[in-house]
């Protein structure tokens, strides 16, 4: 029987389906309320609709039971966050858009889905047989029985089928997106004549760093026109700026000699020590190893010493000092091939009888494949592969330490019951189990007082209102403060770890807020709101600088371009003060021009040219161009029919998450859950 905890094993932390390239995620039916005494704060919107706090909790503690996530560090939690989030935009975005559309999921497709009738990856990856890779109804049928009689089993199954309702709907609309897609003759024909001829001639340019800048005066009009004619191009999310300091925690000399001294001490009780498990489980930094490990798998100092029986250490390696001894030592085989069959726990009867079987001569494969309950080995007789001795913990290293070829034993752990048989077993080599104790070089607790003092003593100096009163207080602590921007949806600062609730605090911090002292990794930070930006477009005192560079350059366009004189390409060469240089076999699907550079209008300039004909000039990346094309050879590279296959399947292939990404555009998406979340 296919049972719920087997179903979350091939779930893994499934949180999302994509479609076609684009992210899409399942949508779940519960709206439970969490009451904050009417006033439910907003975390977003999505639609129009506004995201509640409890809405979006709600769901996110859903998502975290049903899939067994935990949270263990900041890439999970945002892996869980931006899961919850995409379920919410299905809700609120497209689910309302499929069904305005008219399109649904009828109980008869369902039924399709969940027979294999019609391909659903949601059913497949919960019910495909691992060994045939094939959907398996059987699987969905004995499933279906213990839901029956588990609410939480049905819970699932609900869940699966609201994800493949979900599926089949973004299938439904994408097929129609792609349905959409049309590539005309006129493009086709366009593409196999820039495609099917190389063309030949000579260009000449300049660069626009040859003309110096301050021959050229950029007014302010200038900048205000370009930033009006191209104001879509500065589209911005809101964002707020920081200003923050870090006090390093550093060891000082002191802390160094401090922790030498110590652990010189600690290494020679660890020498000494008769109960060597007890001494090393009594040190917070103790650590006992779980496997058994060859000479060849320690480094040559450590095998030198611990192979013949001697403490290896103390010794200060990568900014830690260690000290190892021997806890147990085992001549075993270097390497086993190993079969298994796993049982459940509650199976004891069942494996001591297969155990009898098979010392008695019966098929390990043969039974593997009949009653191992972990289909990956079983289909495949059981068969584990060839691991190293070391490979084996605990339970399995006492039971496989003096097993020989032939041997077949039965391990207990966990929640399964495991016979496993040895068909190979390599020369025997010494093993150890080593017990260490390492102590990392790191400040000490009055160094770390002393750090936070001082970022305590700048706190109280920067709470001035402004950015200066920051700096000031950063002067006198002699610190630097550094700038950092936050976009809404980030979840932290970029290029500082650990700064989850450094960006908790921003968003719901002002202009002029001080922060709290928040310990970064062994560090202090302390931060300042410097700027909030809500803007729907960068404001062109931002971009000012960038945009003076565009006008400059169209600016040098225009005086290289009155520096042009003469009809024949050798004339305007002559007016340029340069040489013409060649090019050869350029299509337009060439990427670069001899001597040019990546230059796409001057390539598409040449390919639309026409012979024996100089130019207009042509506006590049780099420089203005002009040339003339002097000889065209048609060669066979692409058919009209291969083109048309080409150029349709590529529109095919970037409509779709193009079209999504669009609609969540459109719908002015608000992601408020920093302050929160």
């Amino acid at each position: 029987m296919l049972s719920l905890n087997t179903l979350r094993t091939k779930f893994g932390i499934v949180l999302s389906v994509v479609i076609a390239g684009a992210l899409l995620a399942f949508i779940l039916s519960l709206k439970s309320e969490m009451g904050f005494s009417g006033n439910d704060p907003k975390v977003g919107v999505i639609g129009g609709d506004k995201i509640t706090y409890s809405e979006y909790y709600d769901l996110l503690e859903e998502l975290r039971a049903q899939n067994n996530v935990q949270e263990s560090d900041e890439q999970q939690s945002a892996m869980l966050a931006s899961a919850t989030w995409q379920s919410l935009v299905a809700r609120h975005l497209f689910m309302p858009g499929f069904r305005k559309a008219g399109l649904r999921v009828s109980e008869p497709e369902r039924q399709a889905m969940i027979s294999g009738e019609v391909p659903s990856q949601s059913f497949y990856s919960a019910f495909a047989d691992p060994r045939t890779g094939l959907y398996s109804v059987a699987a969905v049928s004995r499933f279906l029985e213990e839901a029956e009689t588990n609410p939480q089993a049905q819970q699932v199954w609900q869940q699966l089928n609201e994800q493949a309702r979900l599926e089949r709907l973004f299938q439904k609309y994408l097929g129609l997106v792609k349905g959409g897609a049309y590539v005309n003759s006129l493009e086709v024909a366009q593409e196999v004549e820039g495609v099917n001829k190389n063309r030949s001639g000579k260009w000449i340019g300049k660069r626009f760093g040859s003309v110096p800048d301050s021959i050229f005066t950029v007014s302010d009009s200038d900048l205000k026109s370009y930033y009006k004619s191209h104001k879509n191009a500065y589209k911005q999310k809101p964002s707020r700026t920081l200003s923050y300091v870090v006090f390093e925690v550093d060891p000082t000399d002191e802390d160094l000699l401090a922790l030498e001294r110590n652990v010189q001490e600690v290494g020679a009780r660890f020498a000494a020590a008769a109960d060597l498990k007890a001494f090393v489980r009594s040190d917070r930094n103790g650590h006992i190893a779980d496997n058994y490990v060859s000479a060849a798998q320690l480094t040559d100092e450590e095998a030198a010493a611990l192979m013949a029986g001697k403490t290896y250490g103390p010794v200060l390696k990568n900014n830690e000092w260690t000290m190892a001894r021997v806890l147990d030592s085992k001549v075993v085989a270097d390497s086993l091939g190993i079969r298994h069959i796993v049982l459940p726990y509650t199976a004891e009867q069942l494996a001591d009888s297969l155990l009898g079987v098979i010392r008695a001569g019966g098929d390990f494969a043969t039974l593997a494949r009949q009653y191992s309950v972990y289909d990956q080995t079983a289909f495949n007789g059981g068969e584990v592969g060839v691991l190293p001795f070391s490979a084996f913990s605990g339970e399995f290293a006492a039971a496989l330490g003096n097993a020989r070829r032939g041997d077949v034993v039965k391990v207990a752990s966990g929640d399964a019951i495991q016979l496993m048989q040895v068909y190979r077993a390599d020369r025997p080599s010494k093993h150890v189990q080593v017990a260490s104790i390492t102590y990392p070089v790191e400040a000490s607790a009055a160094t770390r007082r002393e750090a936070h003092n001082q970022a305590g003593t700048f706190t109280v100096n920067a709470k001035g209102g402004s950015t200066q009163a920051f700096n000031d207080a950063a002067a006198a602590a002699a610190v630097t403060p550094r700038v950092v921007t936050l976009v809404q949806g980030d979840r932290t600062l970029r290029g500082v770890e650990d700064s989850r609730e450094i960006a908790r605090w921003a968003y719901g911090a002002e202009v002029g807020d001080v922060s709290e002292i928040f310990k970064v990794g062994k560090d202090y930070v302390v931060a300042v709101v410097t700027e909030i930006d809500n803007a729907e477009y960068t404001p062109l005192k931002k971009v000012a600088a960038q945009i003076r560079a565009q006008v400059l350059r169209d600016k040098k366009y225009d005086y290289l371009v009155k520096e042009l004189a003469g009809s024949t390409l050798e004339e305007q060469a002559a007016a340029w003060g340069v040489e013409p240089v060649d090019f050869v076999d350029v299509a337009s699907n060439t990427y670069f021009v001899d001597g040019a550079g990546m230059e796409p209008r001057l390539i598409g300039a040449i390919v639309a040219g026409k012979t024996g004909v100089v130019s207009a000039p042509v506006k590049g990346l780099s420089g203005v161009y002009v040339f003339r094309v002097d000889d065209v050879q048609p060669i066979e590279t692409q058919t009209a029919e291969a083109e048309r296959v080409r150029a349709q399947a590529m529109v095919e292939s970037m409509l779709p998450q193009l079209s999504l990404q669009a609609i969540q555009d459109m719908a002015g998406i608000e992601d408020l859950r920093g302050k929160y979340f």
